[in-house]
């Protein structure tokens, strides 16, 4: 799995925080496994959890317009 955009904001903010990913699971309540998985950059994940996590950083997932410059 190669790190996404998302996953390496989710580490960075874990580690900006002191928080080891035990610790983001419990605070988030989350299973640790989803925490792993989330910042190894796993392709399909369940986007409640991921707003679980985020939420924590206060942020959530959203749709986001594309702009003209990043369509093929």
């Amino acid at each position: 799995m190669e790190p996404t955009t998302l996953s390496k904001y989710v580490k960075d903010m874990r580690k900006q925080y002191n928080l080891t990913q035990v610790e983001l699971s419990e605070k988030s309540g989350v299973g640790l496994r989803f925490v792993r998985e989330l910042e190894q950059g796993k392709q399909t994940l369940r986007l409640d959890k991921v707003n679980q996590i985020l939420n924590l950083f206060g942020n959530e997932v959203g749709a986001v317009p594309i702009s003209k410059e990043d369509e093929p």
